[in-house]
């Protein structure tokens, strides 16, 4: 196989993957571990993937930029909807139910909002508007704060409001998924405020498409460890599969299939 050949199909292989060892590869491509390392530091040197210990990744390093909600909520919508059915399954009446600011919860809040009668803890505006426009029986309990591009209340005022509650369970949306980093964020402030999400939870389920793996944001906010379920979409990659497998308390993947009428109906209303 010719360089150009293998380099594409390296770039091909991080790109799905998020994060790929040279061992793979190596394997993927039927060459020698020595030629996949020179084939990764010239895309590294190109720019076009990360080198790594042992292997490649996508390329940038702990980001700070947020993007908006309009741009964010039409990314992925069939796979972000997918997730929020599977989380939806583990709501039941009377439940005290954390949801963080975020595009894959506020999806879930599309469903919940039909559901039985629950009492929502959220610092999302976004996701109030959900039950308090769709005349929701359930209960809803807004945290002040500072607003973020993502429409995320965080700050002093947030954080302390989370310290006062309890909740049964959490469902945590995140910006990127690290093996070592954990769970992410690119605000600080936002990171402390899902901190104290975490603290106020019993349960502590964390919603995080495909694309989030290998992403890595400025600022921790809990470690992979933290979470007592993952719920991702099919088209996480396997090595993320492995390592997620081993170190959350449970990895549940969602069908895309199932949801994309439900994720289209929910695109438009974030737009109309």
């Amino acid at each position: 196989m010719l360089a150009a050949a293998r380099h594409s199909a390296i770039v091909a292989e991080v790109q799905r993957e998020r994060i790929v060892r040279v061992t793979d590869l190596a394997k993927l491509l039927g060459v020698s571990l020595m030629t996949v390392r020179r084939d990764i530091e010239a895309l590294d040197a190109a720019g076009t993937l990360e080198k790594i210990h042992g292997g490649a990744k996508l390329p940038g390093g702990a980001g700070t930029h947020e993007p908006g909600f309009e741009l964010k909520v039409t990314q992925l919508p069939e796979e972000k909807m997918a997730i929020a059915h599977e989380a939806a399954t583990q709501v039941r009446e009377g439940m005290a139910v954390g949801l963080s600011a975020g595009t894959t919860t506020w999806a879930l809040a599309q469903l919940l909002s039909v559901g039985p009668r629950i009492t929502v803890v959220t610092n999302s505006v976004r996701i109030a508007d959900v039950f308090y426009q769709g005349a929701s029986p359930s209960t809803v309990i807004l945290t002040g704060g500072q607003r973020t591009p993502s429409d995320a209340l965080v700050g002093p005022l947030a954080t302390s409001a989370l310290k006062q509650l309890h909740l049964d369970v959490l469902f945590l949306g995140v910006h990127g998924v690290d093996s070592a980093a954990g769970f992410t964020t690119p605000n600080v402030l936002e990171a402390e405020t899902d901190r104290a999400f975490v603290a106020a939870a019993r349960r502590v389920v964390v919603l995080a498409d495909h694309t989030k793996w290998g992403t890595l944001g400025i600022s921790t906010i809990a470690n992979l460890e933290d979470a007592d379920e993952l719920i991702s979409d099919d088209g996480l990659g396997s090595e993320a599969r492995r390592i997620l497998g081993e170190r959350v308390g449970r990895l549940r993947l969602a069908s895309t299939g199932t949801a994309r009428a439900t994720s289209s109906a929910a695109a438009r209303a974030a737009t109309g």
